[in-house]
């Protein structure tokens, strides 16, 4: 995993074509129910990341996550489903809607679109730290790009497991990143 200390200039020490990838920014992520979140400076830090790829004229990805699940916050039919404000109106280089844990797997198909644009670095954001935003990042470095993981452009939440303790999203954050690091590379 690359690090990156200052969200607001990650884009400038990037390849021209370096992607910003923003993982299931929507409105649901910040119902109550999911419980107590970490990084409350998550959005902002997005927020900073889209405008400066979109200064710097570099690709963004936006992928929303279309739950099958009627009940879930991010079915179609909830308000939830749809996107935060700082990547509503931003027109895309690529949309992209799954209903799975990765980017890569979802409509269009990211890798192809990646591919035929000679991407090699993708920049990885958004909601969940330890779920679609590592999973993505684990994709993206198994098929090949130099993935730069911005822990601090992303979020998560507290999460009890099968043994019922449980984890802080600070605590599931930290792993993510002990998770990722030194994975990434190609």
């Amino acid at each position: 995993m690359h690090e990156e200390p200052d969200t607001a200039s990650s884009a400038t020490a990037l390849a021209a074509n370096a992607t910003l990838l923003v993982a299931d920014a929507q409105v649901a992520f910040d119902d109550p129910r999911w419980g107590q979140r970490n990084n409350p400076e998550a959005d902002a830090n997005i927020a900073k990341l889209v405008a400066r790829f979109s200064e710097t004229s570099r690709p963004i990805v936006v992928v929303r996550h279309d739950s099958t699940n009627p009940d879930s916050l991010l079915h179609p039919s909830q308000p939830g489903h749809q996107l935060k404000d700082y990547v509503r109106d931003l027109t895309p280089d690529l949309f992209v809607t799954n209903a799975v844990n990765s980017s890569f797997h979802g409509s269009p198909h990211l890798h192809h679109w990646l591919r035929g644009r000679g991407v090699q670095h993708v920049v990885v954001a958004g909601m969940t730290t330890n779920h679609c935003c590592e999973t993505t990042a684990r994709v993206g470095g198994n098929l090949g790009y130099d993935v730069l993981f911005v822990l601090d452009a992303t979020h998560t939440f507290d999460r009890t497991g099968p043994d019922g303790i449980t984890l802080s999203a600070n605590e599931l954050a930290r792993a993510t990143a002990a998770n990722l690091h030194g994975e990434l590379q190609p």
